[in-house]
């Protein structure tokens, strides 16, 4: 008397792990993914608050970073000189910016 196996039903398994390892891996990419955002999202709110921080003053500077997203959660003024830090997420960016003002002569009169 023999014995017949039949094969049929033997990928499934391994679909079942595969499909369970790919999952596994969504969620430290996903992780990662928010984290570079997150990061980006910050520089770019830095960056803006800073500018406006530095033409008008840390109420401005506020507003453009609670525009982007983001808190501010430091902000120094030196002179023209302005540095924020603001926080999107668990990111933290810093960034500076600086008014300046140029004079230039008219040109001369021939």
């Amino acid at each position: 008397m023999s014995t017949h196996r039949s094969e049929r039903g033997q990928a499934t398994p391994l679909w079942a792990v595969v499909l369970v390892l790919a999952g596994l891996l969504l969620v430290p990419t996903g992780m990662l993914v928010r984290a570079t955002v997150q990061r980006a999202e910050a520089r770019s709110a830095a960056d803006a608050a800073a500018l406006a921080g530095a033409l008008e003053d840390e109420a401005a500077a506020r507003s453009v970073a609670a525009a982007n997203g983001a808190e501010l959660v430091e902000y120094e003024a030196r002179g023209d000189l302005v540095e924020v830090t603001v926080v999107v997420g668990d990111r933290q960016a810093t960034a500076r910016a600086e008014r300046t003002v140029r004079l230039e002569a008219p040109p001369a009169q021939r």
